[in-house]
């Protein structure tokens, strides 16, 4: 009987050992697709002996928030220049010392309509509904130049391009960016508005194809809005981080992005 509540307490300070040098990394993602190609890494990282925790996120605030108090090691959800515009808003706060640790995939943003089959076909004063960020604008924007439905100020980049921007706008279009990106799908399907632009997680979540859907969607190549596994500055050089990106650049992870979402989410990594 000694023997045998002897073998237990062994094994159980054995687990408790085990348990207590588990390299757990947390981080928070958008539900789609981030938390669901974190989910397929998962097992991936179990194998090298880093427990993979997901934190899923509905908004585009509090991962950031999240990994500022540090109650995630990282997160999963954002692009560079929209990580640049919350590094700008948060200047003097250090907390928000932030870098990209890798790019993974990229979703090309769609512009919805129940009304009408093309950029062109949008009336005079029509209403384009857009998401909230400064930081999207110019992504937007070259979509409608690329159609020839405006025109922007001479050699402003994509990237830093805004609505103040536009020095033609033939049809007068009203371009509301005040809308959180959550609701974006929510006001396609109520028919608000002449066009709603919706990014692609928010259109997967919501039922969506980003693909087909779309009356315009915006090119993947050379796009700079791929999304990134951010960071505190310094812990890009972690061993765990380091072998999460590696783990997401790798063929399986990046051939189940190619064939769970079909050109909707599409891997930056080959």
């Amino acid at each position: 009987m000694k023997k045998h509540i002897l073998t237990l307490a062994i094994a159980s300070l054995t687990a408790l050992s085990l348990s207590a040098n588990a390299d757990t990394l947390v981080v928070g993602a958008s539900n789609v697709p981030h938390a669901e190609i974190l989910e397929q890494a998962k097992p991936i990282l179990a194998k090298e002996g880093i427990d993979l925790e997901i934190t899923p996120f509905q908004d585009y605030i509090l991962p950031n928030t999240a990994l500022a108090s540090h109650d995630i090691t990282a997160n999963y959800f954002q692009h560079v220049p929209y990580l640049n515009s919350v590094l700008k808003d948060h200047a003097n706060d250090k907390s928000y010392d932030f870098v990209s640790a890798g790019a993974i995939h990229i979703e090309p943003i769609g512009i919805y309509s129940k009304k009408y089959k093309s950029l062109k076909d949008l009336p005079k004063n029509g209403k384009v509904i857009m998401r909230d960020s400064v930081a999207e604008e110019g992504r937007i924007l070259s979509i409608f130049e690329r159609e020839g439905v405006v025109k922007l100020k001479p050699g402003v980049s994509k990237v830093d391009a805004r609505i103040s921007d536009i020095v033609s706008n033939p049809k007068n279009l009203k371009f509301q960016a005040n809308v959180e990106g959550a609701l974006l799908p929510q006001m396609y399907n109520n028919d608000e508005g002449d066009a709603v632009v919706i990014n692609a997680n928010y259109a997967i979540d919501a039922g969506l194809n980003p693909t087909k859907d779309p009356i315009a969607i915006e090119s993947g190549e050379n796009n700079p809005y791929a999304n990134i596994i951010t960071v505190h500055r310094g812990d890009e050089n972690k061993p765990d981080v380091v072998a999460l990106v590696k783990v997401l650049h790798s063929k399986e992870i990046q051939d189940f992005i190619r064939e769970k979402y079909h050109g909707a989410v599409i891997p930056v990594y080959n």
